[in-house]
């Protein structure tokens, strides 16, 4: 009998681990939220709890910079002359093959809610087109239908791996079901929850129950997509089409390149690469933009949150007068399936953990009744995918330029909020227009005059609006106008 039916034992394990607690309230329950309950018990890994609370809630790690730290080396974006010199076309032409054999997956981490930005439901769901207000999925469908006409052989298709949560799942495959899955094949697009967290009490180190029948639990952390596409049946199923490639991207950004065949070609052939998992980069825009950055540590390329990096450290200066941490991480990814494969080879795979203080409704076991805190009260605990770039043999970072490929949605007003989104998506439009003989006015503080989303269906990139194919453009655009191309 498997643990989440049987009542006694359920009791047992749970009193083994601290947590008995959680069953307060089991008796008087009906029986489906008697089940329910058990059932949100068992998706706990219990194992690991009493280790959890002892490192995390009796006391608060305190993370610090290694001692080697080092700024990371990149392939620049302006990479023409130089020490630094690459052959971009060459390692373009590489992916592209890959593409044209299919050895190359789209993956996209879309577990969140839209909350914070005051939109009830998936955030994939949130409008992100800069006038259409298409919804950020179909913002990352296009690229991938765009990018399958342009470079997929015959009979190739770009599957697409979607990574929900529990939260949302079911609200996404619906969502994907009414929209005729944005013209791609319902074949080719698989959806999979990742793991959950259950919150902490910050005094005591029990687990909160949202309710009566339901323990607090949060997904893992978009690091909870490594055991996710092992777990789901995702890695069997790109193993099954002959993909290699994963392309990471989180379903925040829209102007994201969601299938790169540049970034391919560097990940898989470059001779510094071990083609395991490599990353993109921004120019940081001063030292405290609160972003990643890439570093060398312990001989090994990583990422260094912004909260851990010494003030001394992100303020010193390169000898050409740049920031010396400058690469800062915008996760996009490639990853390759068998590094995927190879970290869930063994058994207890974990990336480690970041703790978080938050405010968490719960139920007061002495009344049953729900309580909205006011002050931080339970400790949150995720997983974060740049974590595994050390566990690499050979991690390479390429630049990119931000207003090409940077636009995310996180906050609802100011920085990345749709605001300067919509304009990042107006200004980047606008430097591929004006090339192509297209006017685009200007206000006086020198950005467009005007909305302008352009859709990869129309360009991939900036050269495609020029030549013998280029689609057909207008002369010029108006002020105040809203254009979609």
């Amino acid at each position: 009998m498997a643990l989440a039916d049987d009542r006694s034992a359920l009791d047992a394990r749970l009193r083994a681990v601290g947590q008995s607690h959680l069953l307060t309230f089991h008796d008087r329950l009906p029986a489906d939220q008697q089940a329910a309950l058990r059932a949100g018990i068992a998706s706990i890994n219990l194992d690991e709890v009493p280790a959890l609370v002892d490192r995390y809630v009796k006391s608060e790690p305190k993370p610090e910079a290694p001692a080697d730290l080092a700024p990371a080396s990149f392939y620049p974006l302006h990479h023409e002359v130089g020490p630094k010199a690459w052959d971009r076309a060459g390692y373009r032409a590489k992916g592209e093959e890959l593409i044209r054999t299919g050895k190359v997956a789209a993956f996209t981490v879309a577990g969140g809610q839209g909350s914070r930005l005051g939109f009830e439901g998936p955030k994939g769901c949130y409008p992100g087109g800069a006038v259409t207000n298409k919804p950020l999925f179909a913002c990352l469908a296009e690229w991938i239908l765009a990018a399958q006409h342009r470079f997929a052989g015959p009979g190739v298709t770009i599957p697409w791996y979607i990574m929900t949560s529990p939260q949302n799942h079911a609200a996404t495959v619906e969502f994907f079901k009414n929209h005729a899955f944005f013209g791609l094949a319902e074949r080719d697009v698989m959806f999979f929850p990742q793991g959950v967290m259950p919150a902490l009490d910050l005094k005591t180190g029990q687990i909160l129950l949202n309710d009566q029948h339901e323990p607090s639990l949060a997904p893992d952390g978009h690091g909870g997509s490594l055991r996710a596409l092992h777990a789901s049946g995702a890695i069997a199923d790109m193993r099954r089409r002959g993909v290699e490639y994963i392309s990471y991207t989180q379903i925040d950004n829209p102007l994201v390149r969601v299938i790169d065949p540049t970034f391919l070609g560097l990940h898989a052939f470059a001779p510094d690469s071990s083609a395991e998992m490599s990353s993109k980069m921004v120019m940081k825009a001063g030292p405290d933009e609160k972003v990643g950055v890439f570093a060398k540590a312990n001989g090994r390329t990583a990422v260094i949150e912004y909260s851990d990096l010494p003030a001394e450290l992100s303020r010193r200066i390169a000898p050409d007068g740049s920031l010396l941490f400058c690469a800062g991480s915008i996760a996009i990814h490639i990853i390759s399936v068998s590094f995927v494969e190879r970290l869930n080879a063994g058994t207890g795979f974990s990336l480690p953990y970041h703790r978080a203080q938050k405010k968490i409704p719960f139920v007061d076991l002495a009344t049953g009744q729900r309580v909205e805190p006011t002050t931080p009260n339970a400790v949150k605990l995720e997983t974060f995918v740049f974590d595994a770039v050390p566990l690499c043999k050979s991690s390479i970072v390429l630049e990119t330029d931000r207003t090409e490929e940077f636009a995310p949605i996180k906050n609802a007003t100011g920085s990345d909020s749709p605001e300067s989104c919509r304009r990042l998506q107006t200004l980047r439009a606008a430097r591929w227009l004006e090339p192509a003989g297209v006017l685009v006015p200007y206000a006086a503080d020198g950005s467009p005059h005007c909305t302008i989303e352009l859709s990869p269906l129309t360009a991939l990139w900036a050269e495609d609006l020029r030549g013998p194919n280029k689609p057909t453009l207008p002369a010029a655009i108006g002020t105040d106008a809203a254009v979609v191309l």
